[in-house]
């Protein structure tokens, strides 16, 4: 019996409703973690998780069984009650609808990689709005300002 076989590079940003800076320095290190064993527990490769107070970024090695909108669907559900149970923040926390999925190849993971762990570095320099506008300008995704995150500058 012939078996199948793949791996399939995937990018992943979601983003805090209303842009709050609500992810805190004190506990993102065990919400990432906790997100990277959500996509290990839907039998998925969590390459690394990173983010800043405001957007999460995601770099996956997904089968093809799994659909990106399911996974990213879990992940923000999960993390969400994984937040909200522990009191993390005043009120109710909350991702954005949506979300951005960007394909890699195999000789680029090292450099998605470094992108990812470097994040601080990164937006020291560049605003997420103009991450993320790059991203999709670099993938050739069309889009509309009035579907895209809510943006704060």
């Amino acid at each position: 019996m012939a078996g199948t076989f793949s791996q399939i590079y995937i990018h992943v940003v979601f983003a805090v409703k209303g842009r709050d800076n609500l992810i805190s320095r004190k506990w993102k290190d065990d919400l990432h973690k906790y997100i990277a064993g959500t996509i290990k527990g839907k039998d998925q490769k969590p390459i690394i998780v990173n983010g800043m107070p405001d957007h999460v970024h995601a770099f996956i090695g997904l089968r093809p069984a799994m659909p990106i909108a399911d996974l990213v669907r879990d992940m923000k559900n999960n993390s969400s009650k994984f937040i909200n149970q522990r009191g993390l923040v005043k009120g109710k926390f909350q991702w954005q609808e949506g979300y951005g999925a960007f394909s890699y190849g195999h000789s680029q993971l090292e450099r998605v990689y470094t992108y990812i762990l470097n994040q601080e570095a990164h937006h020291a320099k560049k605003s997420f709005r103009k991450e993320y506008t790059a991203l999709l300008e670099k993938f050739e995704i069309a889009s509309d300002d009035r579907y895209l995150f809510e943006w704060i500058e």
